[in-house]
This record gives structure tokens, C-alpha cells and sequence, in this order.
């Protein structure tokens, strides 16, 4: 009696062990939503800009959103987005010339591994970005030197990321993941009488910290 007994709760602990297990994973047809903070650090570069050099780019903190569907228990399709990014433009000697904003939305596929069963799962995605930059205005010291005129053409390109999820319990995970977007813009504006055209590589990492929740 006492055998059966101890083999009826063995099978038991296994049986629910393996429901918790379950419990925690990312499964096919999961919505996962998760929010933090996403930093933009362009890795930028540029034409010279009237014997000044480079345009120098600044970092920015946003509010970042993603948002996942799990194709499989392996494969995902993620769509990031976040707050309105903006950025100081600045050249050597001259300081801060410009401001610009930018929102990034970027659509990658996923490849989760692990298994269903693991509640620790790295992924890697690659995918397309998108970038629309808007409210473009010079500084009014800028101004006074006769720049007028500021656009950034938007940008489409290739995207790459990598991260991580751990998850708390069946709903709750924390996540941590880093992007790489190819970010083209062309910089128009007048300087003075004169057209002026700089082509300029973003190219930014973007790096994210969130919490997220999976229904």
C-alpha cells in the first residue's frame, strides 16, 4: 500500500511539474507586450560638412514598446515601437546646430531558443526598419550663419536584434535586448544661396530593458 502510495505521488509531482513548466514557456499563439526603457546611440557618420567635419549625433531614452506573436513555440514576429526619439545635430566648433526627432518602427522575425518548456529563452530576429524624421529646425544661432531649410529624407533598411526573456510566472517576464538598424538619411538645407545636400549614415544600436506580459 505504502509502495503504490509513493508511486501514485511520484507520478503526481512529475505530471505537475511538468504543467508548471509548461505554464512558463512561450507557446504558439502567445501575445507577448512588453514596455521599458529604449536608448538610441547612433553609430553616425557623414559627408564633411563644410570643411567642419562629420555631423555628431546625440543619444535618447524613450518609452519602448514591442510586441510579439509566437508563430510556433520557435518562431515569433516582433514589432517594436516607442515614443518620439529626438536628437541634437552638432559639428565640431560649432556645437549644437539642429534638433530632430525620429520614431524607428522596426518588424523582425524571431527564432526563440530553447523549448517550450524553458522558462529562460534567448532569441535572435532579423527584420526591416522604417524610420520617419520630423520636427527638423536649426538652432537660431545657426540660423544667424545663414542655415535655413533643414529636411531628413526617411530611411528604410535592414534590422538585427538579440535578446533575452525570462519568465517570472505564466504571465510576467523580464527582458532585455539590444538592435542594430541600417538608417540612411539624406540632410538637406540652405546655406545661404546655396543647396546643400549631406549624405548621412545613422546606423544606431538600440538597447532595451522592459517587462512584459503574455496572454
Amino acid at each position: 500500500m505504502n509502495k503504490t502510495l509513493t508511486s501514485c505521488l511520484i507520478a503526481s509531482a512529475l505530471l505537475c511539474s511538468g504543467i508548471s513548466a509548461s505554464a512558463f514557456a512561450h507557446q504558439a499563439g502567445d501575445i507577448i507586450v512588453r514596455a521599458g526603457a529604449a536608448m538610441v546611440a547612433p553609430n553616425e557618420s557623414s559627408e564633411d560638412v563644410a570643411g567642419l567635419g562629420e555631423f555628431s549625433v546625440s543619444n535618447d531614452t524613450q518609452l519602448g514598446l514591442n510586441f510579439a506573436y509566437m508563430l510556433t513555440d520557435n518562431l515569433g514576429l516582433e514589432l517594436l515601437a516607442a515614443t518620439p526619439f529626438s536628437h541634437d545635430v552638432s559639428l565640431a566648433g560649432l556645437g549644437k546646430i539642429a534638433d530632430t526627432k525620429q520614431l524607428p518602427p522596426t518588424l523582425v522575425v524571431q527564432y526563440y531558443f530553447g523549448t517550450a518548456q524553458s522558462a529562460l529563452r534567448p532569441y535572435i530576429g532579423l527584420g526591416v526598419n522604417y524610420t520617419n524624421f520630423f520636427d527638423n529646425d536649426f538652432t537660431d544661432e545657426a540660423k544667424a550663419m545663414g542655415l535655413s531649410d533643414l529636411s531628413m529624407s526617411n530611411s528604410w533598411g535592414l534590422a538585427g536584434q538579440l535578446g533575452l526573456d525570462y519568465k517570472i510566472n505564466k504571465n510576467w517576464l523580464v527582458n532585455a535586448s539590444v538592435w542594430y538598424a541600417k538608417i540612411d538619411t539624406e540632410v538637406k538645407f540652405n546655406l545661404g544661396d546655396q543647396a546643400v545636400q549631406i549624405d548621412t549614415d545613422v546606423d544606431p544600436w538600440v538597447y532595451m530593458l522592459s517587462v512584459g506580459y503574455t496572454f
